[in-house]
């Protein structure tokens, strides 16, 4: 964050009509990460005004996606509770004659539309309903025509720094005067934003790009409400591999179903974060370590295609880096032991967090030792040389030398009995590590071909 924002304040403003998806995830993660590394807040604000379509068990998945990540908000609104605030706005846009009502139906708006570009026009609004009379409002008000409320933008250029795209330019007089009240009396997006970005001290949107022109849209209103605007930055959009743009509505790639997937939050955080810009795609510690990645500056301005495979190496990476202190609360509570001498041993070998119960199963539960009948023999040898404990890391090594010596066998013919009759595997971890946490006598056991 730059010196000139000593506690930045930064929202992430989803609607709860779906599931979070890679891509709303990019944009929570991003805001942040800004914020935990300029010591400021992260709000959580649910755009949550359009009742037909919120619903309370997405808004509880937000929120449940959002811990999950690691991103829990400082402060958390919903727009829904914060209604009178916008209608006092709505009234002093409505004074100052910026907010004006408008009385076409959607049917006589689409066929404007469809004229204008028959003639080659944009089909921006015409504002027609600003030429009309009191005598004609009140004559379609007694049709039962109810109005739509329209800002009246200043039709100039509206121009910001944007974080990630530089500086930006947009001519307001090519977009229609957008309707910031239905005619029902509810609020579209654009209002409530802006009402809230100034309400609570944003100082910072980081958002997809786009929302490039609404920027514009939301300076001008917020000039008119006498507000400061905030910065702004509009990063590129993930795409699936195949260029498709993700859906909350379809689905794609939602938090949820990475995370039954047993994908790492720090590996979903660290690829929906990199990819798309200048750094590599790269594991990650903690989240303060990819914080520290993070420089707007560095998006790409092209969309940026994320990949599932990206996310799956992405999350053995990750497990295969976690210090032990970082996953010690998630081994107690899945009942795994060991301590840090466990996960040393297995953590390169996790495909998924997962696979350490397996692997603690491994070395700690009985199990029958996996023993070929043409194995059988050496095997029992091998047991009898077993070395009194206690055991360390070295006990391995000096046991298969002798092993080794006394059997004549060298290579897979030596190795492989012994790790299928320990683990019932064909890999896994060094079995150096292993053979001090399963101990002598379940080691004996299973190379006889008992249960151990």
């Amino acid at each position: 964050m730059p010196a000139s924002d000593p506690s930045p304040v930064l929202r992430f403003a989803p609607s709860p009509t779906g599931l979070l998806h890679v891509g709303n995830a990019r944009t929570a993660l991003l805001n942040a990460l800004l914020a935990r590394r300029g010591g400021g807040t992260f709000i959580l604000r649910l755009d949550d005004t359009d009742t037909a379509r919120s619903r309370a068990e997405y808004a509880d998945a937000i929120a449940e996606d959002l811990a999950w990540l690691g991103i829990a908000p400082d402060a958390i609104y919903r727009q829904s509770e914060r209604l009178a605030q916008y209608a006092q706005a709505a009234a002093r846009l409505k004074a100052a004659g910026r907010l004006y009502p408008a009385y076409e139906t959607e049917d006589e708006l689409e066929l404007k539309r469809r004229l204008q570009r028959t003639r080659g026009l944009p089909p921006v609004y015409d504002r027609a309903a600003l030429a009309l009379t009191e005598a004609q409002r009140a004559a379609l008000e007694a049709q039962g025509r109810r109005p739509h409320w329209r800002f009246r933008l200043d039709h100039r250029t509206v121009s910001w720094d944007d974080g990630v795209r530089g500086p930006q330019q947009v001519e307001t007089a090519s977009l229609s005067d957008p309707v910031l009240v239905r005619e029902d009396g509810s609020f579209l997006y654009t209002l409530p934003s802006v009402v809230d970005d100034l309400a609570m001290g944003v100082t910072l949107v980081v958002r997809g790009e786009d929302h490039v022109t609404n920027t514009a849209v939301q300076i001008e209103i917020m000039d008119a409400l006498g507000g400061t605007p905030p910065r702004f930055a509009h990063h590129n959009l993930l795409t699936l591999p195949s260029g498709e743009g993700l859906s909350k509505r379809l689905g794609h790639l939602s938090l949820r179903a990475l995370r039954e997937a047993g994908e790492e939050p720090l590996a979903v955080a660290a690829a929906a974060v990199l990819v798309g810009t200048s750094q590599p795609l790269q594991p990650v510690e903690s989240l303060d370590a990819l914080a520290a990645l993070v420089d707007l500056s560095h998006i790409s301005r092209a969309p940026a295609r994320f990949d599932p495979q990206d996310v799956t190496s992405l999350t053995a990476r990750t497990l295969h880096g976690l210090p032990y202190d970082t996953v010690a609360p998630r081994l107690a509570a899945a009942g795994v032991g060991g301590g840090a001498a466990f996960w040393q041993a297995v953590r390169g070998n996790l495909a998924v967090f997962a696979d350490a119960s397996s692997w603690w199963a491994v070395c700690a539960m009985a199990q029958a030792g996996d023993v070929a009948a043409d194995d059988a023999g050496f095997l029992a040898a091998a047991a009898a040389l077993l070395p009194p404990e206690p055991w360390d890391g070295a006990t391995y090594g000096a046991w298969i030398k002798a092993v080794k010596a006394e059997s004549g066998r060298a290579g897979k013919a030596l190795f492989h009995p012994i790790r299928r009759a320990l683990t019932g595997r064909e890999t896994g971890p060094e079995l150096a590590s292993l053979l001090p946490l399963m101990g002598r006598a379940r080691v004996a056991a299973r190379l006889r071909g008992e249960m151990g």
